[in-house]
This record gives C-alpha cells, sequence and structure tokens, in this order.
C-alpha cells in the first residue's frame, strides 16, 4: 500500500506506508520530526546485526558435524534465539565448507589412483 500524504503539488506520495499504517515513515504524524532527524543521521546503523551473545564455538571436521550446524541453526531461527541474517550467513558459509569438504575428498581419491597407476607402470 502506498503512503497517504498528498504533496503540496498534489500528488500522492510515492513510498510504500508503514505496514499496518495509511502513511511512510517520513509523512507518519505520530513519528516526531526529532525522531526522523535521528534516524536520518543514523542513516542505517540501526540495520546492522547486534549479537548480544555469542553463539558457542562448534568444531566442524567433517560434514556429518556441518549438518549438525544446519540443525542447529535452523532451530535457533525458528525459537526466536538468532538473526535472520546470522543465520543466512552461517547457510551461505556452511554450503562453503561442504563444497571444501567434497574436493578435498575427491583430491584424496584422485591421488590414491594416481598412485595405483604410477606403481603399475613401475612394476612393468
Amino acid at each position: 500500500m502506498k503512503c497517504s500524504f498528498i504533496k503540496p503539488d498534489g500528488e500522492q506520495c510515492n513510498a510504500n506506508a508503514m505496514r499496518g499504517l495509511d502513511y511512510c515513515y517520513t509523512h507518519n504524524p505520530d513519528i516526531s520530526d526529532e525522531e526522523k532527524r535521528e534516524a536520518k543521521q543514523r542513516g542505517g546503523q540501526n540495520r546492522a546485526v547486534a549479537i548480544s551473545e555469542p553463539l558457542p564455538p562448534l568444531a566442524i571436521a567433517e560434514p556429518n558435524d556441518a549438518v549438525l550446524l544446519i540443525v542447529d541453526t535452523i532451530n535457533r531461527v525458528r525459537a526466536g534465539e538468532l538473526d535472520i541474517r546470522v543465520a543466512n550467513c552461517l547457510g551461505f558459509l556452511t554450503d562453503k565448507l561442504l563444497k571444501a569438504f567434497e574436493v578435498s575428498k575427491l583430491n584424496d581419491r584422485m591421488e590414491i589412483i594416481e598412485r595405483v597407476i604410477l606403481e603399475k607402470k613401475t612394476r612393468y
């Protein structure tokens, strides 16, 4: 829903109204000019994620540990204990970690295959 404020030139404000209200933040009469000025000065600082309590460290040595991290993250988000932006970051990093485990495992298998091939060549 668009803001209900009508500008001096007769056009309606094109901004989205605040959830459940008729006005956008700028034109909301319930928000004082001082509050609007302070919000403008902060310029998005209120969007920063503040972690009140650090999450406990988890040792992630194998893919199954990463699965436990994902399950823990899901449960914390569902309980409202973890900011969704932190959860998204953990999900992204966990995906990268799982890819690294996969590449490492493939690399180990390639080394074994190369060793076997080299041994066969040296026998004949």
